[in-house]
């Protein structure tokens, strides 16, 4: 299989860089998968020869001076600006009508390109991508208009820098003091907006029912060094926010931390390569008022089993991103689910043939 990287102008991916935080925040695979692609042996230099297309467009490092988060209210623009300019310099876009393009969307809803849900489902797929193939974080098991494409889902970014880091300070081997770990958005105040929809107040239950307990670890401030009590976890939990994945997912994994997922129907990364039924626990939205007695039954029964299978050092290197591609990371998955469409598309055509 061979890819063929657009060589962009700088507007469009390397002008972002000047911000740090491009390159290490939770929706920087777009730079990361980039990066590794430039690097590796899949990559063709003859777009003639090539089976896809990559196009490095990087919507996600346009940060909000009010609340520092992403904005990418801009992200269609820069987008359909990008198509225009691969499609006049060059044939393939025209040829396949973009089919075997490939675009990053690693933000809450993916392609649609929009933090908020309604929003996304309202504008839904860009017509202008609706043959290609976007690797994108969301991903549900139900009808959704945001996955109304062809998709690869992929996990959001975690630094491997970060992780090894934390890994050396603490081993995983070490001991785990805290039984059940939360930090994050919990909002207190179901009257407000955010009360009222976000985490489909999920989180906010969360905090009403185990705020006190002295099992759960929850905290609702923000702190840097927050690896280093994943790593003293041994339940981390990973509700939905405003969309159903986080990077806590694949912290939790990598730090050796059995992730509980309360997210109803979440479509999880890379399934043939991490195995999410041994590794993690899922819960209904509905039985978080059962959250406390589910854990405590888990950890007197099959936790030794879900730790030794989250400890293999294959399943984390599945969800983490390397410079250059690592054997088995999650470059390496991307192109393993588009060799699988590449052969699903051979076979078609040998089908349609005979």
């Amino acid at each position: 299989m061979k890819v063929y990287v657009y060589d962009l102008p700088p507007r469009f991916n390397s002008e972002w860089l000047s911000n740090e935080r491009c390159s290490k925040h939770l929706f920087a695979s777009e730079v990361a998968i980039h990066r590794a692609l430039l690097k590796s042996d899949v990559r063709t230099f003859d777009p003639w020869e090539a089976d896809f297309f990559f196009v490095p467009v990087y919507v996600s490092c346009n940060f909000s001076k009010v609340n520092g988060f992403p904005a990418i209210g801009h992200a269609r623009a820069l987008m359909a600006s990008a198509v225009d300019h691969i499609s006049s310099q060059l044939p393939f876009w025209n040829r396949s009508l973009g089919s075997d393009h490939v675009f990053v969307a690693s933000h809450d809803f993916g392609s649609c390109f929009h933090t908020m849900e309604d929003a996304a489902m309202a504008d839904g797929v860009p017509d202008f991508l609706k043959n290609s193939i976007i690797l994108q974080t969301f991903g549900v098991k139900h009808k959704h208009p945001c996955q109304d494409v062809e998709n690869v889902v992929i996990p959001p970014y975690v630094s491997p820098e970060s992780v090894r880091a934390t890994l050396e300070k603490l081993p995983l081997t070490g001991r785990r003091d805290i039984f059940a770990f939360f930090r994050g958005k919990m909002e207190v105040h179901p009257k407000n907006i955010s009360g009222r929809f976000y985490s489909k107040r999920v989180r906010t239950a969360i905090w009403r029912r185990y705020g006190g307990d002295r099992r759960f670890y929850l905290r609702r401030h923000r702190f840097a060094g927050y690896q280093s009590e994943i790593v003293r976890s041994t339940f981390c939990l990973c509700p939905l926010g405003w969309a159903p994945w986080s990077p806590r997912l694949v912290e939790s994994v990598a730090l050796g931390c059995v992730p509980v997922i309360i997210a109803d129907g979440i479509r999880l990364p890379f399934p043939s390569a991490v195995p999410w039924s041994e590794i993690s626990l899922t819960v209904a939205e509905v039985d978080v008022d059962k959250l406390g007695k589910i854990l405590e039954h888990v950890a007197s029964t099959n936790l030794t089993s879900i730790q030794r299978n989250i400890w293999d050092p294959q399943v984390r290197r599945a969800l983490l991103f390397h410079d250059p591609i690592l054997e088995g990371d999650a470059t390496w998955q991307v192109l393993v689910a588009l060799s699988e469409k590449l052969d699903r598309s051979h076979r078609r055509s040998r089908v349609l043939t005979q």
